[in-house]
């Protein structure tokens, strides 16, 4: 499995206002603009009925674009130890989507960003958060927008609230470990499998028997597709669901299609994976890897494989 250094951050919150998003020590601060007092239509809800719901905001707005060296990371790894960093700061999630679910193309172009090259959005491919909190010298609000090429990351943050003393009280590059990835590393685990047959078992997932509902938990196959896709960005993969004989076939077959596109929806949601890149199908029991007159065998053939559909 490619190799990801941990994506240290840390919170300096000695008080309400001293608060610092940490970012990892391979971002780069690109562009920084303050303004001493302004408003800001801060998106608090998907893009809908033509237009985005906002709220009227009003402070010291800051508007910064970070740039972090990583070809690996998906848009998900990116925001969440910044996500984590808020919530632990007291901050409320108001609003929390990715790509389509924000409105796609409508969201990205309704909402203030700053400028290329200093910040870059792929349409198919970015997240948007927003956030409040309330502290002793006002209420503070915190907006995210990230996105990544197959280059790099980039986050805009825009914060607006009680004046700072300088743009380094709103976020800086700490003395964390960088986010990278060895991009000449081989690809070892479930990544050399793709790699050697075009396809291999996703053994650690967890569905009840009967039921399509994927188990409410990380799964080590799901993270190392993620890093897959991202390490060649121009294959698909196809999810394909399994069953054992127990049952008819056109319940099965149904059964095993739900199975895969649960995974799929999984892999877009909590990986940030481009839905357009995964297929999923279901074969009930015609191609078993074992014997049904066994539990153990019925147990091998309830599965779900991945196959690589489409390669550079």
């Amino acid at each position: 499995m490619i190799r990801l250094a941990v994506f240290l951050v840390g919170l300096s919150a000695t008080t309400a206002q001293a608060q610092v998003l940490d970012f990892p020590a391979n971002a780069v601060l690109q562009t920084s603009e303050v303004s001493a007092f302004d408003s800001y239509d801060l998106p608090v809800a998907i893009w809908a009925d033509g237009a985005i719901p906002t709220k009227p905001v009003e402070g010291e707005i800051t508007r910064q674009a970070w740039r972090i060296n990583t070809q690996a990371l998906t848009t998900l790894q990116l925001l969440r130890p910044l996500r984590d960093q808020l919530r632990d700061d007291g901050y409320s999630i108001i609003l929390d989507c990715q790509t389509e679910a924000c409105g796609g193309f409508d969201f990205r172009f309704g909402t203030t960003t700053l400028l290329p090259p200093e910040m870059q959005i792929n349409i198919g491919d970015f997240r948007f958060l927003a956030a409040e909190r309330s502290t002793p010298d006002g209420d503070e609000y915190v907006s995210l927008f990230v996105s990544r090429t197959a280059q790099a990351g980039f986050v805009q943050l825009t914060r607006v609230g009680p004046a700072r003393d300088t743009a380094t009280d709103i976020a800086r590059p700490a003395g964390a470990a960088p986010v990278d990835a060895v991009a000449g590393d081989p690809p070892s685990g479930l990544g050399k499998q793709l790699d050697d047959t075009g396809r291999a078992v996703l053994a650690d997932l967890e569905f009840a028997i009967g039921s399509s509902s994927l188990a409410d938990r990380a799964f080590d196959s799901l993270a190392e597709i993620a890093a897959y896709l991202t390490r060649y960005p121009d294959r698909s993969i196809a999810l394909v669901g399994h069953t054992d004989t127990l049952g008819a076939l056109d319940t099965n077959i149904a059964l095993s299609r739900q199975r895969a596109a649960a995974v799929v929806d999984r892999l877009v949601a909590d990986y940030g994976v481009s839905r357009s890149r995964l297929a999923a199908e279901g074969m009930g029991y015609l191609a078993p890897v074992a014997s049904n007159l066994t539990a153990e065998g019925r147990s091998a053939n309830r599965r779900v494989e991945v196959i690589v559909t489409s390669a550079d």
